[in-house]
Order: structure tokens, then C-alpha cells, then sequence
């Protein structure tokens, strides 16, 4: 026999083709402020990070929002997410899918919303003797907590706090321009406190009957907003968007409850604060210099006229 020859043999059969993979239907509950999103036309999507309780998506679109959160029933319930009663094995960063027409499709999972969900439910009119004291107690479970901020209290966020406090829109402007995409992370620690701060001023400026704090969230959330694609992360910046217009996760909604006087405070601050590394932190600051501008601002008189009009949610 010759070097590098083998005696012919019988040809093996080619394998059988197998049958494509069905995708797992399931249904999920939305939030409505990312109900335009779901009703457009299908549009091509991909998956930003993939977690073991959540995955972010980016839409292919100009308008916000324009990432979804698809979360299981143990994650946090962002005001962009789409709840589930699955896991989500087997989607990974980079994964491209589909979102439109009522439905999310990514991987081998096809999620059809069935139930929406409101990620800004309004507050009942405020106590006035709660909410007063609300600042001081904010203050002592902040203090008492390991759980810290991202960011150092000089600089930005004291310039934020007393351009509030004044109801100053040149300070308050100011900083937040300087907030925007500070720290490090997913939602960095500057935009975790505007979004706070943005969602105390718009709740809570209503149920205390002070519209000069609602006038002032008006043009925060434009500043806020107006270049956030450019200055942050994308999860971030659609949060921002959300936060602007009074959207948020029931962990902040829970504090503003309760600074209202209509729950405990303590246990609902101390749920916030349990999110992400720094996050519920920064949150927490952020709603604790909101609660102080409403009252700082009650009795301020009527808002200015000319501020920004506020896009309505769907």
C-alpha cells in the first residue's frame, strides 16, 4: 500500500436536516411609555447586555424610547420594561431581534404584550406635616446606610441642590449639564440623581400645590434631554427620557408615596437604596433634593410662562 492511501470505503450518509426551532411564545406586561415602540411597524433590534434578570435592547429608531428592558418578575421593573414570566437563557450581548407590531422577537423567544402598565401613576394630594419633615428623615436614612453615591458632594451636585433649593434655572441648568453622563456604568451616578430629582419636582410639585417646581422640571427635563443620546449611555439616556416625563420604577414612585405621607418612609427608602451598586443611592439623593425644592418652592407663586411644553405619554 501506498504512503498517504486508504482503501475506499463506503460512503456515510449525510445527516438528516433537522427541523428548524420553533420560538417559545410567551406573553409579557409593558410599560406604556414604550408602547410607541411596540405599536410601530417591526423594526430591527439589538440586545445592549444581557443579565440573568434582564436584557436591554436598542431599537432602530430616532425617537425615544429607544431601548426596552424585557426583565423577569425578580428583576427591577424599569419604567421602559417589558415584565416576564420566563427566564432569559440563552440571549446574549450583541444578539440582533425584532420589536414592532405588538411584539418582541430575540432568540428563540417571541414575547407578545398583552397587559400594559403605568410607570407614572399620580400622587394623591401630600400631607403637609409629612412632607415637611420628609427632607430630615431622607437625610438620617441616607446617612445611616452603607449604601453611598457614586459621586462626591461638592461641585455639580451642591450646585444642583442650591439652584433648586432657589428655584434658579441658570444654576440648575448649569449643573445638570455637568451631571449628564458622569460615572461610571450602565446609568451613571449623575444621571441616576437627575432622574431623582426630575421625577420628585413633577410628582410631588402637584400633589403639594406647587407649580413652580413642576415649571422648574419642565425645563430641566428639555435640558436634560436635549442631547442625552450624545452625553451618556444609551440605557441611560432613554431612563432620562422616561424620568423627564414622570416615569419611574416603583422603588422611587414608593418614596415619593411616602414622602407624601401615604406609606413608611424608611422601608421604601431602604428598597431603593438596595438597587444596582450605586444606583438607588443616586437615586435617593436625587429625589431628597427634589423634596426639598417642592417645599422650598410651595407658595413661590405661578409657574413663568414660557416654559417647555411637556410631551404627554400615550
Amino acid at each position: 500500500m501506498s504512503v498517504g492511501t486508504r482503501q475506499k470505503g463506503r460512503r456515510a450518509a449525510a445527516p438528516a436536516p433537522r427541523p428548524p426551532v420553533a420560538p417559545a411564545y410567551v406573553s409579557g406586561a409593558a410599560s406604556v411609555a414604550v408602547r410607541p415602540a411596540l405599536e410601530f411597524p417591526r423594526r430591527p433590534a439589538r440586545v445592549l447586555a444581557a443579565f440573568p434578570l434582564a436584557l436591554y435592547l436598542e431599537v432602530r429608531s430616532e425617537c425615544e424610547p429607544h431601548v426596552i428592558a424585557v426583565v423577569t418578575g425578580e428583576g427591577v421593573r424599569l419604567p421602559n420594561a417589558v415584565l416576564l414570566g420566563e427566564s432569559l437563557d440563552g440571549v446574549s450581548a450583541g444578539d440582533d431581534g425584532w420589536v414592532g407590531d405588538g411584539a418582541i422577537e430575540i432568540g428563540g423567544l417571541s414575547v407578545g404584550v398583552r397587559r400594559w402598565w403605568d410607570p407614572a401613576p399620580a400622587l394623591a394630594p401630600a400631607d403637609p406635616a409629612r412632607l415637611a419633615a420628609a427632607p430630615t428623615a431622607l437625610a438620617g436614612i441616607r446617612a445611616a446606610t452603607p449604601r453611598r453615591p457614586g459621586l462626591h458632594p461638592a461641585g455639580a451636585p451642591a450646585l444642583l441642590e442650591r439652584g433648586c433649593l432657589r428655584g434658579s434655572l441658570v444654576e440648575s441648568i448649569t449643573a445638570a449639564e455637568q451631571l449628564i453622563g458622569l460615572g461610571p456604568g450602565l446609568t451613571p451616578s449623575g444621571d441616576d440623581m437627575l432622574a431623582g430629582l426630575l421625577v420628585a419636582l413633577r410628582h410631588l410639585g402637584r400633589a403639594a400645590g406647587a407649580p413652580r417646581a413642576v415649571w422648574l422640571a419642565d425645563w430641566l427635563a428639555a435640558a436634560v434631554t436635549f442631547d442625552a443620546r450624545t452625553r451618556t449611555t444609551s440605557i441611560s439616556a432613554t431612563l432620562l427620557h422616561c424620568a423627564a416625563r414622570g416615569e419611574a420604577s416603583p422603588e422611587v414612585l414608593g418614596v415619593l408615596r411616602a414622602a407624601a405621607g401615604h406609606q413608611p418612609l424608611e422601608p421604601a427608602v431602604n428598597r431603593l437604596l438596595r438597587l444596582g451598586h450605586t444606583s438607588g443611592a443616586d437615586l435617593a439623593w436625587g429625589v431628597q433634593i427634589g423634596v426639598s425644592a417642592v417645599l422650598s418652592l410651595i407658595g413661590a407663586g405661578p409657574a413663568v410662562t414660557g416654559a417647555p411644553a411637556r410631551r404627554e405619554r400615550p
